[in-house]
């Protein structure tokens, strides 16, 4: 995998290669590069462990680190993802879900190492885009969701 000037690093206790492969096995264009061990004991480990972990989701470079569990995951970083339809909203969604992860609010879920993802059908973001009183009615649609029903969202933009 080529090193791409800024990459996104992921803080994981222990997982951050399984994390990866079911990334890769769920998003298009996502990949499992170079996984190294370390090369001795560390505070969160043993020598022959994996330390980190180079992957790509939807083509965006990312780096996992199993760093222990010092540091968790929030909402303040997300993936967004954006869907063309229901079928993809929901595949993403309950792989997601699925995989032991919860749901929020709003388009939003977290996977099972607390990484958050907003599932967000392009009907939703359009008709923010749009404004006025049709983005009014899909933003108050969103805001009763918790994963985003594009038929609702197409109905509250028609009024």
């Amino acid at each position: 995998m080529p090193t791409a000037k800024t990459t996104i690093c992921l803080w994981y206790d222990r997982d951050a290669e399984e994390a990866a492969r079911f990334y890769a096995a769920t998003f298009p264009e996502s990949s499992v590069g170079a996984v190294f061990r370390a090369p001795s004991d560390y505070p969160s480990g043993k020598a022959g462990d994996v330390l980190t972990v180079e992957f790509t989701v939807l083509g965006l470079p990312c780096f996992g680190l199993n760093g222990g569990p010092a540091f968790c995951h929030s909402e303040a970083f997300s993936f967004q993802i954006t869907t063309d339809d229901q079928a993809e909203t929901d595949r993403y969604w309950n792989a997601i879900i699925g995989n032991g992860g919860q749901e929020s609010a709003c388009g939003w879920c977290k996977d099972r190492w607390g990484i958050s993802w907003q599932i967000t059908p392009r009907v939703l973001t359009g008709a923010l885009a749009a404004g006025g009183e049709a983005a009014k009615r899909a933003f108050d649609a969103m805001m009763t969701m918790t994963r985003i029903d594009v038929a609702a969202i197409e109905a509250a933009v028609r009024g």
